[in-house]
């Protein structure tokens, strides 16, 4: 029993990196169900309450990180919200219609896309919004990265 509990809280923390890739599966969910599983099938007494605190403020730093990142991407290149708009959902799509490269185009098309077709700018200030929402999202992915390896960490000195 005791190694079906640590292969399930390793395969909750590989998909939540998974989720770095797809943004579609919620990373951060997976991550603390990781945490749960280890409670169930050993003892959340291991697991006190400022272990608990700890990880919930690294949850909130991940959404940040994700949420800022793209922004002050996409604004730094000179973009509005239709191309953060455009991004996001370019996001969301993308990995699914281009398999292994549409992490990195459909971000980008859908920033473009969205400056062009709701702002109505030139095709040189949305290229460069698409841009920036690359740039965002990559410091994102590494972001979100290092905050989860951190989470790991935390969670292995505990126990």
């Amino acid at each position: 029993m005791e190694i079906i509990g640590w292969l399930l809280v390793i395969a909750c923390f590989v998909i939540s990196f998974i989720a770095l890739v797809y943004p579609i599966i919620p990373g951060v969910l997976f991550l603390l169900g990781g945490f749960i599983v280890y409670g169930l099938f050993f003892s959340f007494a291991d697991l006190s309450w400022w272990f608990w605190v700890i990880e919930i403020l690294f949850v909130v730093l991940l959404f940040g990180a994700d949420t800022v990142a793209n922004a002050f991407g996409i604004k730094k290149f000179g973009g509005t919200n239709a191309g953060m708009w455009g991004s996001t959902i370019g996001l969301l799509i993308g990995p699914f219609v281009i398999p292994v490269a549409g992490i990195l185009i459909g971000p980008f098309l859908g920033a473009v896309i969205g400056e062009l077709l709701v702002e109505r700018r030139t095709w040189k200030e949305a290229v460069k919004s698409g841009i920036g929402s690359l740039v965002g999202f990559l410091t994102s992915t590494v972001t979100k990265g290092i905050l989860q390896i951190v989470m790991i960490i935390v969670f292995f000195i505990v126990v």
